[in-house]
């Protein structure tokens, strides 16, 4: 008696979870760019900088329409990303408002405020993301 073929059940969570968790990890890293840059406030002749999160978005979405995310490395000693390049192309130097006679690009104000709108992103996509996960073990309950 031939054995029937069990359908695939399984559960991809790169299709459940879509570009928000590669979202949450930009924010992560933008969060240490910004940091960085704070610390660095009185450092002469030190350039700020910032990931643009538009670029990096829209260069994944096309990635996704074309294919899987591919992540590439320009040292063999960095830390592999996990979905997104971020490569010097995502990461750019802030134009000041107003020159600093030490040649410091740094706004502190400017810094913190950024620094603090994408805490509250960052936390927005941790909250997103809680909810993917609670549903899916819901999914998986039964519930």
């Amino acid at each position: 008696m031939p054995l029937a073929k069990v359908p695939d059940m399984s559960i991809s969570f790169e299709k459940a979870l879509g570009i928000h968790q590669q979202a949450l990890s930009f924010r992560a890293q933008r969060g240490e760019v910004l940091a960085n840059n704070i610390a660095n406030a009185d450092t002469p002749n030190y350039k700020a900088r910032d990931l643009d999160f538009a670029s990096v978005l829209a260069q994944q979405s096309e990635k996704a329409a074309h294919g899987s995310f591919q992540a590439t490395r320009t040292n063999e000693m960095h830390i592999a990303a996990e979905g997104f390049d971020m490569g010097d192309a995502s990461l750019k130097y802030r134009i000041p408002f107003q020159a600093a006679i030490d040649e410091n690009t740094v706004d502190a104000q400017l810094e913190q405020s950024n620094y603090t709108e994408n805490a509250m992103q960052f936390q927005a996509s941790f909250t997103f993301l809680n909810s993917k996960f609670k549903g899916l073990i819901g999914a998986l309950r039964g519930e």
